[in-house]
């Protein structure tokens, strides 16, 4: 029997974090995860890292006010308040493990402006941040010798009741189901981006950890605050990194005008990127574009800071969309690219089932609220996976490991993936219903969004769960089957657009993330609240939480 006191599910900088701290507070740890860590899509993280330095003149309060107002008042508070308290030394913390990070003329830190921030506090690599923080990392993990199961794939949790036993994990390799016990498991799987099409994530980013936790009985909470980036290349819907607006890249409309200088005066193109958003979607379509797209130009930028610090986009340009940003504008659009929402913990990490923590992307510890700010998402990673491994390891030193029947477990598992292998070809794919499903969030859950809209979503979902329930897997092997893994991921896909798709018809009101035409007001009387989705017998079930104030007052939101 594979047994740990703490399992993390997920190797990306959350669930990393939290294994080498749970392992550091003297648990015997493992991290599993669907793919090779440093393949995680905290790779994609590009632009930085933020916290505010004493040293530097800057104040952890207003990183937090920052962050609050960039929420649109939605975040919980004392959560933000830990977060950016936290900052500093979580910044000096990936320092001393080996991260490079920029630095200035005087061979200090480095910092860049990024969006809805007064002041310069995101510290950075190039455009490259998250993957030099991941490579890092995953270094640590070696070190520690925590127990790393590559390639696996977490197919359900098991269950003493509520509380948690274990997991059974599909070793991708082999083909072979394994059960796994554990007093305590940490998701951090990262977010459910591909859910629209397009997307800024990886094609791994399937909402599998909101997914299982959800199935188990956890709450899910926010899910209708879904992020668009401004800056998402043309086409591909590949992410062009806000760090090219914080090193000063103008916004541009067909006729090569700053349409900024109407929506946010005061910040233009760092404004929160909610409000940047909706701003150039308004643009788009007024048909102020070109092939419903604006521009990003940095050519007054210089090859030589081009070079230097924003490499990696300016070879994106070249390779996806054939423009070279030191010499020409660079066609982008809004692009779904992060997820508020997710599963509901304390600042510890842990949710309502007992058992079961969450961090990162996955989690929603109401850091983000209605809209994140750009360089929050790695400090949130950073930050609550220490708390989580921290709080699971010291709570499974009092817990004894749940007795099972692991044949019996495994053999029930192993019935209902065969049953997938053996269903008959119907002429439908696993790949046109995760289409079908992208296309409608893209379509009516989106910039904006009204009623009509969601309602129709809600009406195709459990279309597409009634084709799912009797979609072929053509692959009928065991080895590495990537056409069983894909289509296990579209159950969880399935689940997540769901509760996102309800979460937004409930919130009638525009707020961050959720802007609805037939509610274009914010309105702090009915909706200063937070919205859960349990999985009930008949469906999703809404529900509501207060949200934490401490000392901020929510206020008119102005940038």
């Amino acid at each position: 029997m594979l047994e740990h006191d703490v399992l993390v599910i997920g190797a990306g900088l959350a669930g990393m974090r939290a294994a080498i701290a749970a392992q550091a507070g003297g648990a015997n740890t493992a991290i599993i995860s669907k793919v090779h860590p440093v393949r995680s899509h905290s790779n994609a993280a590009q632009g930085g890292i933020n916290a505010a330095l004493t040293d530097r003149g800057d104040d952890w309060e207003e990183h937090a006010y920052d962050t609050i107002k960039g929420s649109d008042f939605l975040g919980d508070q004392d959560a933000i308040e830990i977060m950016c308290q936290a900052a500093g030394d979580s910044l000096i913390d990936l320092e001393h493990m080996g991260v490079t990070f920029n630095r200035d003329d005087e061979g200090k830190l480095g910092t860049r402006a990024f969006g809805g921030q007064r002041r310069a506090r995101t510290f950075f690599v190039g455009d490259f941040t998250g993957q030099a923080m991941l490579h890092v990392m995953f270094e640590q993990l070696v070190k520690s010798g925590i127990r790393s199961y590559e390639e696996w794939f977490v197919t359900s949790l098991i269950q003493d009741g509520e509380q948690v036993a274990g997991v059974l994990a599909l070793e991708i390799r082999t083909g072979q189901l394994h059960a796994i016990r554990a007093k305590t498991v940490i998701f951090c799987t990262g977010g459910c981006g591909r859910l629209f099409e397009p997307s800024t994530n990886a094609l791994i980013v399937t909402g599998d950890g909101m997914g299982l936790a959800y199935n188990a009985g956890a709450r899910l909470m926010d899910m209708e605050m879904v992020q668009y980036h401004p800056t998402t290349l043309a086409g591909s819907g590949v992410l062009i990194s806000e760090a090219a607006r914080g090193e000063g890249a103008f916004l541009r409309d067909r006729n090569g005008d700053r349409f900024m200088e109407k929506y946010a005066p005061n910040m233009m193109e760092l404004a929160s990127r909610d409000v940047v958003s909706r701003a150039e979607q308004t643009e788009i379509d007024a048909g102020n574009g070109v092939d419903g797209c604006l521009f990003l130009d940095c050519t007054h930028l210089g090859e030589a800071l081009i070079l230097e610090k924003l490499s990696q986009i300016r070879e994106i340009g070249i390779d996806l969309a054939g423009a070279d940003m030191i010499k020409e504008p660079i066609p982008i659009r809004p692009g779904m690219h992060y997820i508020m929402g997710g599963i509901k913990t304390d600042i510890d990490g842990l949710t309502n089932v007992p058992g079961i923590y969450a961090a990162g992307e996955c989690a929603n510890v109401s850091v983000h609220g209605g809209n994140r700010l750009g360089a929050n998402s790695l400090l949130d990673t950073i930050v609550f996976g220490e708390r989580s491994g921290n709080h699971a390891a010291s709570a499974s030193r009092d817990m004894d490991f749940i007795e099972f029947n692991e044949d019996e477990a495994v053999r029930k598992e192993e019935a209902r993936i065969q049953a997938m292998l053996d269903r008959p070809d119907n002429g439908d794919r696993w790949g046109s219903i995760r289409q079908a499903l992208g296309d409608t969030m893209n379509k009516n859950i989106a910039v904006y969004r009204n009623q009509a809209g969601m309602e129709e979503t809600l009406r195709l979902i459990p279309e597409l769960k009634a084709r799912y329930a009797q979609v072929p897997v053509h692959n009928k092997g065991r080895v590495f089957n990537t056409d069983l893994v894909f289509a296990l991921e579209l159950g969880y896909m399935l689940d997540c657009g769901e509760a996102i798709a309800v979460s937004a018809l409930e919130r009638k009101e525009s707020r961050g993330a959720q802007a609805r035409t037939d509610f274009p007001t914010r309105d702090d009387e009915n909706w200063l609240k937070h919205i859960t989705v349990t999985r009930g017998e008949e469906g999703p079930e809404l529900g509501y939480l207060p949200v934490t104030i401490t000392k901020w007052t929510p206020e008119e939101r102005k940038y």
